[in-house]
């Protein structure tokens, strides 16, 4: 390992501004505070980071030593090691297995990061002045026994990410496991360039598989670990238009938890790179949603925004790219509709939202229940009760028997504003289900 692909523990070293003579310090330390002796020193810390694995005890003191808890200890070493303070793995042409293991180390482990703003806002940035990303080198001409693996977990990975919303606690945990498996793999090296292509675009299509599945359930610093490693992986495909869904899946993320001025960065610097119309009319899309929800709307670069997503999904035609080939008049008139809502024009929303559910199709029933809490927000702020009450019942029933959280919890952040109306029947029916979550 050099400066380009440091050992973790030079990185986690780095990452909190020690020396190799301070960490060592520390370890003694560490060592002293339990009645111990450690005769640690630098140069053996300088044989820990060269690849040489520290005993037990030894660990336990380096865990201290960085201000990690024991229980990081469960997973074996070095990967036991955080590279960074706050999870946000830089972008380096070297950096999609470290992403990898940042992403894979259960997120209770990383109790004591935090994913900042500034790192994700970095992150962006250094993708969008990344150069662009040399061809993949791997062993040409020698046998590769990694390629029929590849193709067994490919095909197995995609039966599991279409099995039914019945069976995701299992399958999500099938899914991680194909993720540790490709990711060993990357790490072994030794592949052809083909199949290590096919390794990267795998790795890239479970962890955004995994991103969504654990943003859905509230597990946020999760999510976005895996989005990011998910973007390092298409970025050392050099799918500039993958990588840019992927940092604005951030600025969703970033909305959802209302720090628009996050997603708005994102979603800035992913179109500055983006290059097919329909990828650029989902992010165009979702900066004008966070441009209307900010405290302070933006109203003319929101109109703008939407002017240009309409543009765009106009010209995309039937040829996009396999991320995002849901895009839709649906969506478009789905999201227009919320952005009109988030301006105060509530009857053109209204109209759109009705819209684009009739639009959309019934294999896509999670994203039929969003859309049908959005319209129960559009009628509800025109003070239509009844409709409103309607809609967002469709909605928690619909997300209930998809097991989509995401879209309960939508309906249940309109509960409270249904609360002074409880007299009408219709909103008596869903403040009782909001109330009883097991209420079929």
């Amino acid at each position: 390992m050099d400066d380009r692909d440091p050992h973790p523990l030079t990185a986690a070293r780095r990452a909190r501004g020690l020396s190799q003579t301070a960490l060592a310090a520390r370890v003694r330390q560490a060592a002293a505070r339990r009645g111990l002796r450690s005769g640690c020193d630098r140069p053996r810390i300088r044989k820990w980071e060269r690849g040489t694995t520290p005993d037990a005890d030894s660990q336990c003191y380096l865990a201290e030593a960085l201000g990690l808890s024991p229980e990081a200890l469960v997973l074996p070493w070095p990967h036991w090691l955080p590279r960074t303070p706050d999870g946000v793995v830089p972008l380096t042409p070297h950096s999609a297995v470290p992403a990898l293991r940042e992403a894979l180390t259960p997120v209770e482990r990383r109790t004591f990061l935090t994913i900042t703003s500034a790192g994700l806002t970095g992150l962006a940035g250094q993708w969008a002045s990344a150069r662009p990303v040399p061809s993949l080198a791997g062993s040409a001409g020698q046998p590769d026994a990694g390629e029929d693996l590849v193709g067994l977990l490919r095909a197995s990975a995609d039966r599991l990410s279409a099995a039914g919303p019945a069976h995701t606690r299992h399958t999500t945990g099938l899914l991680t496991a194909h993720l540790t498996t490709v990711t060993d793999m990357l790490e072994a090296g030794g592949h052809r360039p083909a199949t290590l292509r096919r390794l990267h675009s795998l790795a890239a299509d479970l962890a955004h598989t995994l991103a969504w599945r654990h943003f859905d359930h509230g597990a946020h610093p999760r999510a976005a670990r895996h989005w990011i490693a998910a973007l390092h992986n298409t970025h050392a495909l050099g799918d500039t238009d993958r990588s840019a869904g992927l940092i604005s899946d951030l600025a969703y993320q970033a909305a959802w938890r209302q720090d628009h001025t996050l997603a708005q960065d994102l979603l800035t610097h992913a179109l500055t790179r983006s290059r097919h119309p329909a990828a650029r009319s989902l992010l165009n899309l979702r900066l004008a949603r966070s441009l209307a929800a900010s405290p302070t709307p933006a109203r003319r670069a929101a109109l703008r925004a939407l002017h240009a997503a309409e543009h765009d999904l106009n010209r995309a035609g039937t040829d996009r790219p396999a991320w995002c080939t849901w895009m839709s008049e649906a969506d478009l008139a789905v999201d227009t509709g919320q952005t009109l809502l988030d301006l105060g024009d509530t009857r053109p929303a209204q109209q759109l939202l009705t819209q684009g559910e009739h639009l959309l199709p019934a294999t896509r029933d999670k994203t039929r229940g969003i859309f049908l809490a959005y319209q129960a927000a559009s009628h509800l702020a025109h003070r239509d009760v009844e409709p409103a009450a309607h809609a967002a019942t469709a909605a928690l029933e619909l997300a209930r028997r998809t097991h989509a959280p995401r879209c309960e919890q939508l309906v249940q952040r309109l509960a409270p504003a249904f609360r002074p109306y409880e007299h009408h029947d219709a909103v008596g029916r869903l403040l009782h289900l909001t109330d009883n979550p097991s209420t079929p």
